[in-house]
């Protein structure tokens, strides 16, 4: 078998694999850039992605009243990281980083792209805690005009016309098996050439092989990705923290997003830290549509819907809708149960759902502004009520008694309390007499409605649930969503992987996710959220920055 050469082999097409492998070309080095996945995936999960990146102190902020500073950035991220481990040396130091790209040449690298964003910034993981704590103090998630494939867009561009220049070579449907390692450094990768798949993107592809490959490279950049389609290998890291691993849970990823690269380049010497660590959402639905298995869809709460627990008892403070995901996740798994509820209006759908991922955003995907206008004419957006009329997890009653019933069918395992849910709601009712209350979540509401953006485009006014005139009622049963792996291969500030001594692997770098987006987890326990997409871009960037300038 001959062995293809290169200066750099690129491990997955994603975003991370896009950005380092765009870096390397401009610095004029050779790159084969390999992805199991056949061509048309290119780009990976950020394809699907809502399109979400974390800026600080932009001009959409300013515009919008928001005051923020990369102090008060930091204070967020630290607080919301929670870093408490040995092991959390580098993704500390890679947050630094991170944060200072954010509140720095972030958003202007890439403006100079052609990447331009949405002017209402909306604000994602509001804590509900003290200053310190977790969350953003500010709105901070700056939404891509394009959304996910607007991320993807820039970065293709410039692998493709490196491409036409000869300096990249794309090797779709080749899955690395192994690294090669000699002499204790990794001088390439070998693996199985997969036969051709015409499935449409996100579908799963086949397996079947028709040959085995062997290249060579100087520096190996692994960049592909994390474990959330590999439902087992979550529930094998699942952490005590949260509970019991739930039983049921939808994909929030297509099938290939497997994992195989962590134990393969952990199997060469590199060290995985933090595999504990992980990112699901509690708000997920069944996508009625789907384009692979258990394909779930995450809806993007305003405040004001009613959280109520399987047997219908009200989630507690700060755990409301759009506050704190892993803190309701640890909650939710801590009922016995893995399922919630919303409950809630038509005034509220029409005002604060929002479907992440880019095929349920067509308006923002497709970069339409006239449709993207018709958001503030009412009714809800075309997704949220072509789920609400096809979802099978939408219930609609003109009154509370037939609301629960439906909720009860769908269930189907008894627990929901029709008095535990009418108590609940009236209860809530009640604080929306005045314009004052003691309830955490209305105080929410109202304090919400003071940003310019929320009360334009996020949060409905607010009202009683059970007002005629908001109606008719909705509930949604919402479960939990697989996503993002926090944890991943250790590296350093040059990308580098390191063993478990702390000492470099020679020759293999990572970005993305399968770094944990950067140090092998520069989250630490949670995310601010919009800081996956830019933890590919910074770390695929600083990967094969690093790699250039290693080779010269």
């Amino acid at each position: 078998m001959s062995i293809e050469q290169a200066d750099a082999i690129v491990v997955g097409a994603g975003l991370a694999g896009l950005a380092a492998t765009a870096e390397l070309a401009e610095a004029g080095k050779r790159v084969l850039l390999l992805d199991q996945e056949p061509e048309h995936s290119l780009g990976g999960q950020a394809h699907w992605s809502f399109g979400g990146l974390m800026f600080v102190d932009t001009p959409e902020q300013r515009r919008m009243g928001v005051r923020d500073s990369a102090e008060l950035a930091l204070q967020d991220w630290m607080g919301t990281a929670a870093f408490d481990r040995p092991e959390d040396a580098w993704p500390r130091r890679w947050a630094e980083a991170y944060v200072d790209f954010a509140a720095g040449e972030k958003r202007a690298w890439l403006h100079a792209m052609g990447m331009r964003w949405f002017p209402i910034v909306m604000w994602a993981e509001r804590g509900g805690y003290l200053a310190g704590g977790h969350g953003n103090s500010v709105p901070r998630f700056h939404i891509t005009w394009g959304t996910g494939p607007g991320v993807v867009a820039p970065f293709e561009r410039r692998v493709r016309a490196a491409v036409e220049r000869g300096l990249v070579q794309l090797r779709f449907r080749h899955r690395v098996d192994d690294l090669v390692v000699e002499n204790g450094t990794v001088t390439g990768v070998r693996g199985t050439v997969l036969a051709p798949s015409d499935t449409e993107r996100g579908q799963a592809s086949n397996r079947d092989s028709v040959g085995e490959f062997e290249m060579g490279a100087q520096a190996v950049v692994v960049t592909s990705g994390g474990i959330g389609a590999n439902h087992d290998l979550v529930r094998q890291n699942w952490p005590a923290r949260l509970g019991t691993p739930p039983e049921h849970m939808l994909s929030g990823v297509p099938e290939h997003v497997d994992g195989r690269m962590l134990g393969i380049t952990e199997n060469a010497g590199g060290q995985i830290i933090n595999p504990d660590r992980m990112w699901h959402y509690t708000e997920g639905i069944q996508n009625w549509n789907p384009i692979w298995a258990r394909h779930g869809i995450r809806i993007l709460p305003g405040p004001s819907s009613l959280w109520l627990d399987a047997t219908g008892r009200r989630l507690p403070a700060p755990y409301l809708p759009g506050f704190d995901t892993l803190g309701t996740l640890e909650h939710i798994m801590g009922t016995g149960h893995d399922y919630t509820w919303f409950v809630l209006s038509q005034r509220i759908i029409e005002k604060e759902f929002g479907l992440s991922g880019s095929e349920q955003n067509p308006d923002l995907t497709g970069k339409d502004l006239k449709l993207v206008l018709k958001r503030v004419l009412p009714g809800a957006p075309g997704p949220v009520e072509a789920f609400k009329e096809h979802g099978a997890d939408f219930v609609v009653a003109d009154r509370l008694p037939a609301l629960i019933e439906k909720m009860r069918a769908v269930a189907g395992d008894g627990v929901l309390d029709a008095d535990t849910v009418t108590r609940e709601v009236v209860a809530r009712d009640r604080e929306l007499v005045n314009p004052f209350s003691k309830d955490v979540q209305v105080m929410s509401i109202h304090a919400a409605r003071k940003y310019r953006g929320d009360r334009l485009a996020r949060v409905a006014s607010p009202h009683q649930i059970l007002d005629p005139a908001a109606g008719p009622l909705i509930a949604v049963r919402l479960h939990i969503l697989t996503r993002k792996t926090l944890g991943g291969l250790h590296t350093d500030l040059d990308a580098r992987v390191l063993r478990a001594d702390g000492t470099p692997l020679p020759g293999v770098y990572a970005a993305g996710e399968v770094a944990g987006f950067g140090g092998g987890g520069v989250h630490g326990y949670r995310a601010l959220e919009g800081t996956f997409l830019g933890g590919c871009l910074f770390s695929g960037r600083t990967a094969g920055r690093a790699v250039a300038a290693a080779l010269g």
